[in-house]
């Protein structure tokens, strides 16, 4: 009887996979026909003929499936599956009519019903796809509207019953098919697959191979290698735990051969994965999400990022660096590294299709159609490859992974559409702006903590997707306010979101590497800390200097950041007891330089004081500083190499 269970149930999860498969196709396809991938008239255009009805369309493929991917009981099951299909295929139907009525002020009752059974669909499927934390926030807020007026103060909003809730988070643009929904729609799809179809086509493995051959060799190589592989796929697969798996079963164990301890391993790949999702041309669908916030292209915000990502690799290398002197970890072996001739040879489309997608994204601004132009440049020329051409197995899993990764993102922000749009439906999104500048007294430092703190808490309970949008709209208005720049403003949401990654005590990122690298978590999660401890200053270096963010004279742009680069050589030569370069130094030593480099890589401070120290002074006095403990390392006996 249990190898006849087996067998079912192996059937039942082959089936699953290829229905979800076929799923897959079909998103894309009508994606890909909305955005006229194809070019000239869609083909769909007899049946998609408002924007609404490709929203309720697309939510009618991914939102049923979700049920049999993560499934409780099969007939329960198999009642959501028909009841999310049902409502949101009326739903399309008569979007035109919803649209013509404006129904969600105001929708007959039998939209009404439908909206109720869509809203509860949409917090199940958020409960099973995106975890129960992120449901309970969901659900609590989707329900303001009906309790706010009984809630005290920054809470206490316009009331409306639950017929009018529920007919408004189903119709508004504004609520579960909001502006996060809009960029999934529209831009994050393409991106997604463009990841996935990189990952299972073996550019894991290559980027990987190339990141040996370059920097293999190297004292603290195979760590150096973890910060441009794990860079690389982070900024492909847009999560930091996802990357951590993958790219960590081979980066960790080359670490530790090479003398790293495990948690100091862990924790390099952490710090690198959390990286990923910050640096430029992709970084992860928040950035996508981001530009249609800001209603700017996304090449904007990728360039913007490409300074503060920067400063965070470059410090990351020297942190590896200097713990790679103070510890004499050599390179490996010549025998142990491929040889970088060999590995373009045997993976240049890779590189191909990834100046592909950034030609299209940077210099024709291309964004919805560049990942898809990319993605079939890729699959094309993979099949020319003996070592990874795709069969048909392997391209049913890929299309699996490509249709689970859709469907768990469009559950997740479908459900903080739910938050946004009652925040909308309430006026609070507002009202907590200005509730916000009154507790910080308008001052830009207090409200720049704060925000920091709330950012950092609600990224240990959402996903940083869902931490980000909600943000977006309570906060970064507050901070736009201070007269800060919107982009620098979202941005450092977006840095202090992450960091939850890598900072116990939840830390996912480090926990998920020390499981690879059999360490305490606790450890790595600490070691993650001290390792990639620039993030935390990162954030509030661009948000007050907008140089960071490459907003002024190149000549400006430039002095700013070889001055905060090398505050940051110091900083992290302090952290480490070694400085790159000059070698291992003492205690008293180490606070002179560390000191000397904070005071060095400290931005422009005019918008926190009104009589705020001229940058040349306080650059000045660092290198003053500094350079007291670099002589003072001069003067003394050299113990470790530099």
């Amino acid at each position: 009887m249990s190898t006849l269970n087996s067998d079912v149930q192996s059937r039942w999860e082959l089936a699953t996979r290829w229905g979800v498969a076929v799923l897959a196709i079909l998103a894309l396809l009508l994606a890909m026909d909305t955005l006229r991938v194809f070019g000239g008239e869609q083909w769909l255009g007899a049946f998609v003929r408002v924007e609404s009805q490709y929203f309720y369309g697309l939510f009618a493929i991914l939102l049923p499936p979700v049920y049999l991917l993560y499934p409780r009981q099969k007939v329960i099951d198999g009642v959501l599956v028909i009841a999310a299909i049902g409502v949101l295929v009326t739903l399309f139907l008569s979007a035109e009519t919803a649209l013509d009525e404006a129904w969600e002020f105001g929708a007959p009752e039998w939209v009404v019903y439908s909206s109720l059974v869509l809203w509860l669909l949409v917090i199940e499927a958020l409960r099973r796809a995106g975890g129960l934390a992120l449901c309970v926030i969901a659900t609590v807020f989707s329900l303001l509207p009906i309790y706010t007026e009984f809630m005290p103060g920054p809470l206490s909003g316009l009331p409306a019953g639950w017929q009018d809730t529920a007919a408004y988070h189903a119709i508004s643009i504004e609520n579960i098919f909001g502006l996060p929904f809009q960029a999934f729609a529209n831009l994050v799809i393409g991106f997604v697959v463009f990841g996935v179809v990189l990952q299972h086509t073996g550019g894991g493995a290559f980027f990987l191979n190339l990141a040996f051959a370059l920097l293999g060799r190297q004292r603290g190589g195979p760590a150096k290698v973890a910060i441009v592989s794990s860079g690389l796929m982070g900024s492909m697969s847009g999560s930091v735990v996802t990357n951590v798996l993958t790219t960590g079963q081979l980066t960790i164990p080359a670490m530790k051969k090479a003398g790293m301890s495990p948690r100091i391993a862990g924790g390099v790949e952490a710090c690198a994965s959390t990286g990923g999702v910050l640096l430029p041309p992709i970084m992860g669908s928040t950035a996508f999400i981001m530009a249609t916030l800001l209603e700017i292209p996304y090449s904007e915000v990728a360039i913007a990022a490409a300074v503060p990502a920067l400063l965070y690799f470059v410090s990351l290398y020297l942190q590896i660096d200097a713990y790679a002197g103070k510890e004499q970890l050599d390179g490996l072996d010549a025998d142990e590294i491929p040889r970088l001739g060999q590995t373009i040879a045997k993976g240049w489309f890779y590189l191909g299709a990834f100046g592909l997608l950034v030609f299209l994204l940077i210099f024709l601004q291309r964004e919805a159609l560049a990942p898809y132009y990319a993605t079939a440049a890729l699959l094309i020329l993979n099949q020319f490859s003996a070592d990874h051409r795709l069969d048909w197995r392997g391209l049913r899993d890929l299309l699996f992974m490509t249709g689970k990764l859709l469907i768990e993102l469009i559950v997740i922000l479908a459900g903080v559409g739910l938050i946004v749009g009652a925040l909308s439906l309430t006026g609070l999104s507002g009202t907590l702006v200005n509730d916000l500048l009154s507790i910080a007294g308008d001052e830009l430092g207090i409200l720049l903590l704060m925000g920091a703190l709330t950012s950092f808490v609600l990224g240990i309970g959402m996903t940083v997707t869902a931490a980000y949008i909600f943000l977006a709209v309570v906060l970064a208005p507050a901070l736009v306010g201070q007269d800060l720049v919107p982009l620098s403003a979202h941005l450092f949401i977006l840095y202090w979101a992450m960091l939850s990654y890598i900072t116990p005590p939840v830390a996912l990122g480090a926990y998920a590497a020390a499981s690879i690298a059999d360490a305490k978590p606790l450890e790595t999660g600490l070691s993650a800390m001290r390792l990639g401890s620039i993030i935390y200053l990162v954030p509030f270096i661009f948000v007050l200097d907008v140089t960071f963010i490459l907003e002024g004279d190149w000549q400006t742009i430039l002095i700013s950041i070889v001055e905060c680069l090398i505050g940051i050589w110091l900083i992290v030569g302090a952290l480490q007891s070694f400085v790159s370069g000059v070698g291992e130094i003492t205690s008293l030593q180490r606070i002179a330089i560390g000191v000397g480099g904070l005071l060095i890589a400290t931005p422009d401070l005019s918008l926190v004081f009104s009589d705020p120290p001229s940058n040349t002074m306080l650059f000045l006095i660092g290198v003053a500083v500094s350079g007291v403990g670099l002589v003072m390392k001069l003067l003394t006996p050299q113990s470790v190499s530099a």
